[in-house]
């Protein structure tokens, strides 16, 4: 449910009060522009309290502990979130700070694939490129790592095409 104010305020305003959207406008705002502004800063909103409610547990950060713990010697684990904001990879670590930040879809993902994908990570700690050696390490470490690679492979394969294949399709890949 959307609540709109129009009131003496300088900017749109958007607030999240439990399922209910506030928006507080100026009186002068073209009600297009009103719509395209609440509609976008909607969306960082609810990629905000999605970010808040994945993270609300510690699992992420027992995983990676575990994981911390194979390597000969662990990197160390400072935080450890999901995240909403990440495109174009599955992961980051950052060897100074002991921050890891995963895509936010690994937690609906078997628990192997997010161990692979921390294990790749933590690695970089150890070799900063995609080395034979990179990957013996990442291996060694995470035995199922060639398997996690392929399921994500899919993974990103059937999200990259899944709006333009026909209704059918998706259903038969969706289950019943």
């Amino acid at each position: 449910m959307v609540r709109t104010v129009r009131k003496r305020v300088r900017n749109v305003n958007v607030r999240l009060v439990g399922g209910e959207l506030r928006v507080s406008a100026p009186p002068g705002v073209d009600a297009a522009e009103l719509e395209a502004t609440v509609r976008r800063l909607a969306r960082t909103l609810l990629r905000r309290a999605r970010a808040e409610r994945i993270n609300s547990d510690d699992q992420a950060l027992a995983v990676a502990r575990r994981v911390a713990e194979r390597f000969p010697r662990p990197p160390r684990v400072g935080s450890v979130r999901f995240v909403t904001t990440q495109r174009s990879r599955w992961g980051s670590f950052s060897p100074s700070t002991g921050v890891v930040r995963l895509h936010a879809a690994l937690r609906e993902l078997p628990p192997w694939v997010l161990e692979a994908v921390v294990a790749h990570e933590f690695a970089h700690a150890f070799h900063s490129d995609h080395s034979p050696a990179f990957w013996e390490l990442v291996r060694k470490v995470c035995p199922r790592t060639d398997r996690a690679n392929a399921f994500l492979e899919g993974v990103a394969w059937i999200a990259e095409r899944w709006e333009r294949l026909p209704p059918v399709e998706r259903s038969l890949l969706a289950g019943p």
